[in-house]
């Protein structure tokens, strides 16, 4: 592998421009090369000339790219130096509280020489009120430990990347100009530099080893390992993994074709319509799981550090190929499921078994408490799903608003899972003139519908609580009140439309379409300039764009405004082609679905990419962890290295109670005294 694309592969993108410019060397180096006279042509003092003078520009800006990485790793290691201090600190007030006596232990104590004095007996009561937070307290600093470990890879990864490239340039040089000058600067300036002689890192790595191990693990060394283990720079995917994928995709795309023909040419005599409706929104979800999978790819690709960015565990994540696998998996299934609902007749089984059985698996699968089929990334999901839904009563994290606004693309699914629940509640029995489910009075399904948004809505105000800020944070609040709007109205149009029998030019068809215009042109607006941070007033040569653009063609970026305009308006068809009656009502709206859950997967790349940008803006390349310190009460009665040598033996809780209860009656008899 050339050194470039080993530089692009294994750098830190939040660093990206931190890192010495490789490819701009070389081209300087090329420049000088391909410049040059034909040695027969001229004689070799001549020539000599010409590469003394791209010299002098070469190793100007090696100066320059040696001081940018100086500055860079000496503001890097002054961090990690601060933030080692911190968590050793923390480490060893955190360990001293969980060394200190507990209830049960002051009750099997026994009077004797290794009493305490009285005045550390209010210090000993309040470190007992905090002790039962120490197991908290060593997971949160676990935690924190292990990605603080994380950057101090990154840093010493960045020395090595850096040395690796000047050496290389170097070397380069010599031999296309055929000096030994790019020798001796490396020996005089490079290996002198702080970047490459200093190595409080490689024993700041060490030192945190030793805590993790010993303070943290109680020496076992094999499980402290395993939880630092840094996971490669460059994510490899396993032949398996790969397999598997290929073989679940290549068995999905057989059974959609099948299932296809066999809707086209089975026809059901049941309504296949209720089918459809619970169907559908599984296959919806299955879709997006598969582009997000695209979605990893192509941020990886383009250096865009999602793990970050959703504060995942670097050490296991769910990888592209293992989304793909997934969805490929699932939707296997579905289609098997729907194939049977059409052949159910055949083998005297009832249709409508099959789509709850498939929701069953689906809800098992998802809720399976075995640390088997991705369970970390399971529990994440719900994780964030708990704290979207109690949105108000939590603060907001990037993860928690980016699930929400997939939410807002998931509407159909979410009011499908609905018609599920109702149809096998009250409608599987019934003749379908009596069916209740999708009657436009039903009072549940506009609920549902404006879920996603009052989640979104929600999280706009916790965030307008926490920030302050008004803006963007209200003006956001106010783009999903919009969305609440269109579904209130709609609602009161269908249910007057059918009340009435009029036609849909009744007068709160307009109201509609005027509420679906501000919608449309508030969120349009929000996603370009807002989300992706598009139309930049000094954007440069990136014209209508912004300054910094992450993927390599500025096409896709005019793409993605255009089809994202395109998609916003594609409701316009709702009240042209569906009222037509030209296709199907159920397949129509399935259709608008799939086009919005694509409009999501565009957004998606864009949206972090802009999210990236403002990381790569403070050069954050792991997660902030802070850990709560020791009670600021106890801090007042004993000093941190108090904490850390003071040991204490059991107590009887008699003498204790009894001890108190005299120092309480001295102060008082001592302030009747002053006064």
């Amino acid at each position: 592998m050339k050194f470039t694309e080993h530089l692009g592969a294994h750098l830190t993108p939040e660093w990206r421009s931190q890192y010495v410019q490789y490819e701009e060397m070389k081209k300087i180096l090329y420049d000088a090369y391909e410049s040059a006279p034909s040695k027969e042509a001229v004689n070799e003092e001549i020539l000599r000339r010409h590469y003394t003078k791209y010299e002098e520009g070469f190793f100007l800006f090696c100066d320059k790219e040696l001081s940018k990485v100086n500055t860079f790793f000496a503001e890097k290691l002054a961090e990690a130096t601060r933030r080692f201090h911190e968590l050793e600190v923390e480490t060893g007030a955190t360990n001293e509280a969980q060394k200190l006596p507990m209830q049960h232990d002051i009750d099997a104590g026994q009077d004797g020489a290794d009493g305490m004095d009285i005045e550390e007996i209010p210090v000993l009561v309040k470190k007992l009120k905090f002790r039962s937070k120490g197991a908290r307290k060593l997971k949160e600093l676990k935690f924190a430990v292990s990605e603080f470990y994380l950057s101090l890879i990154l840093i010493q990864n960045f020395q090595n990347l850096n040395f690796t490239g000047f050496r290389k340039i170097l070397k380069k040089h010599d031999k296309m100009f055929q000096t030994d000058t790019g020798v001796q600067y490396r020996k005089a300036t490079v290996e002198t530099a702080t970047f490459f002689t200093n190595k409080q890192v490689d024993g700041l790595i060490l030192e945190t080893e030793n805590i993790f191990i010993n303070e943290l693990e109680r020496g076992n060394r094999g499980k402290a390992m395993k939880r630092l283990r840094v996971p490669p720079l460059r994510n490899e995917q396993t032949n398996l993994s790969a397999f598997l994928w290929g073989l679940f995709a290549g068995v999905f795309l057989i059974l959609m074709v099948v299932l296809v023909i066999a809707a086209i040419y089975k026809r059901p005599k049941k309504n296949w319509q209720p089918a459809l409706r619970m169907y559908r929104g599984w296959f919806l979800v299955v879709i997006m799981l598969g582009l997000l999978g695209i979605n990893i790819y192509g941020w990886s690709k383009a250096g865009v550090n999602h793990i970050l960015i959703f504060e995942l565990d670097p050490r296991d994540h769910l990888t592209f190929i293992d989304l793909l696998k997934v969805a490929s998996f699932l939707g296997s299934l579905l289609c098997l499921s729907a194939l049977a609902f059409l052949f159910s007749p055949d083998f005297s089984v009832p249709a409508y078994a099959h789509p709850i059985a498939e929701a069953g698996f689906l809800l098992l699968f998802l809720l399976n408490p075995t640390r088997t089929f991705h369970y970390s990334a399971r529990y994440w999901f719900l994780k964030v799903m708990f704290r979207i839904i109690a949105a108000p009563f939590f603060h907001v994290q990037f993860a928690d608003f980016w699930l929400a606004d997939q939410l807002n693309s998931l509407v159909i699914p979410l009011l499908d899972l609905q018609y599920m629940i109702c149809f096998y509640s009250y409608d599987w029995h019934r003749p379908d003139d009596k069916w209740k489910c999708t009657n436009p009075q039903n009072i549940v399904r506009p609920l549902v519908a404006i879920l996603p948004a009052w989640w979104r809505l929600a999280q706009c105000l916790r965030r307008y609580r926490d920030s302050k800020d008004a803006w963007p944070h209200l003006a956001n609040a106010g783009k999903y009140s919009t969305s609440i709007l269109v579904t209130l109205v709609s609602t009161f149009a269908a249910v007057y439309k059918a009340n009435t029998g009029m036609s849909q030019n009744g007068p709160l068809f307009y109201v509609w379409i005027s509420s679906l215009l501000l919608s449309t042109f508030y969120t349009l607006f929000w996603d370009i300039k807002m989300d992706w941070g598009l139309f930049d007033k000094n954007a440069g040569e990136n014209r209508l764009l912004r300054e910094q653009i992450v993927y390599d063609s500025k096409v896709y970026y005019y793409m993605a405004a255009l089809t994202d305009l395109l998609f916003r308006f594609m409701w316009t068809l709702t009240v042209s082609v569906g009222e037509a009656g030209f296709i199907n009502n159920e397949l129509f709206i399935f259709f608008i679905a799939t086009c919005e859950v694509f409009r999501r997967f565009v957004w998606n790349f864009f949206r972090l990419e802009n999210e990236h940008l403002n990381n790569c803006g403070n050069f954050r390349a792991v997660r902030d962890i802070s850990v709560k310190p020791v009670q600021p009460e106890v801090r007042d009665e004993l000093t941190i290295e108090q904490l850390m040598d003071h040991t204490y033996g059991p107590l009887p809780k008699r003498r204790v109670m009894n001890l108190l209860l005299n120092q309480e009656r001295s102060q008082q008899n001592g302030a009747v005294r002053t006064v």
